[in-house]
């Protein structure tokens, strides 16, 4: 008998929206625990979880969005690096399934820097992985990181993960940064989302007359936080804000039908958003055999 196999295929997924392909890129995913919810609490967590039939604690799956039109090859976020365990760095072969290489890529849209989302722009040892790229990239969310009075403040375990691992993965793209405003380039547009973190930004495709959100983290856990909006994250830099963010991105995502790429969506991340009484529910799109 042949033996059984222990892995999946890799994780890419391709989708149309007029002439760009845009395709979900795999990084891996990272287990939460209760602590990370708030206007939560643990007991509402399992049944939410229990109700959808997802692990409780929760699973987050961390995806990359690769963009291709007929002049650019842009990546929107880096995912992980090797920074983050054994069950995420996905991206390097995700990438190399669906032939592209970091060469390839000549511009990395971040939506915000935060270490699943910005720890792959970096190698260890200082260089760019990413050696022919531009970086675009909210300034308001490169002076936060580089704010040594904010640095301050936080705990130590922010301080590591989000304020020096955020400035060494930046440094390298000093000179060839640009600000995340307007239409990025031809079919791509920043819409500015900010809660989150200070610069969380969202990515607007269009063409042919499709359009697709790439929202970021506008959720970590859809099955909480598109029912109960107001359920913020340990990760938000102004839960408030965050939450206030997320329900303005929800209505306008519900009310003009717009197709959205998330990050944290399970893979491969494409959903409609629909309302659901006080909240709202991810309606996954049907896998397509063809591009």
């Amino acid at each position: 008998m042949p033996a059984l196999p222990t892995a999946q295929i890799p994780g890419v997924y391709h989708r149309r929206v007029g002439d760009i392909l845009v395709t979900a890129l795999c990084d891996g995913y990272m287990d939460g625990s209760y602590d990370i919810f708030r206007n939560v609490d643990a007991a509402e967590v399992d049944e939410m979880l229990g109700a959808a039939f997802r692990p409780s604690p929760p699973r987050i799956s961390i995806n990359c969005f690769l963009i291709r039109t007929k002049d650019r090859v842009a990546l929107v976020d880096a995912g992980s690096g090797d920074s983050m365990g054994p069950t995420l760095g996905r991206l390097p072969a995700s990438m190399a399934a669906a032939g592209v290489a970091f060469a390839d890529i000549d511009t990395v849209l971040l939506t915000h820097v935060h270490p699943d989302h910005s720890n792959g722009l970096t190698a260890a040892d200082g260089s760019r992985n990413f050696e022919n790229a531009e970086l675009v990239v909210s300034e308001a969310d490169v002076r936060h990181w580089h704010d040594d009075a904010e640095m301050a403040r936080a705990s130590e375990r922010q301080k590591l993960r989000y304020f020096e691992w955020g400035r060494f993965q930046l440094q390298p793209y000093a000179d060839r940064r640009r600000h995340a405003e307007g239409e990025v380039f031809p079919g791509i547009t920043a819409l500015p989302i900010a809660g989150h973190t200070p610069g969380h930004t969202a990515y607007v495709v269009a063409s042919g007359g499709e359009t697709m959100m790439i929202w970021g983290d506008v959720c970590h856990v859809p099955e909480i936080q598109l029912p109960r909006p107001s359920a913020t994250m340990i990760f938000d830099s102004d839960p408030e804000a965050a939450a206030a963010s997320r329900r303005r991105v929800l209505d306008m995502v519900a009310t003009d039908r717009l197709l959205v790429a998330g990050m944290h969506l399970h893979f491969p991340g494409f959903a409609h958003i629909v309302r659901d009484g006080n909240g709202y529910a991810a309606i996954p799109e049907a896998w397509a055999f063809t591009v």
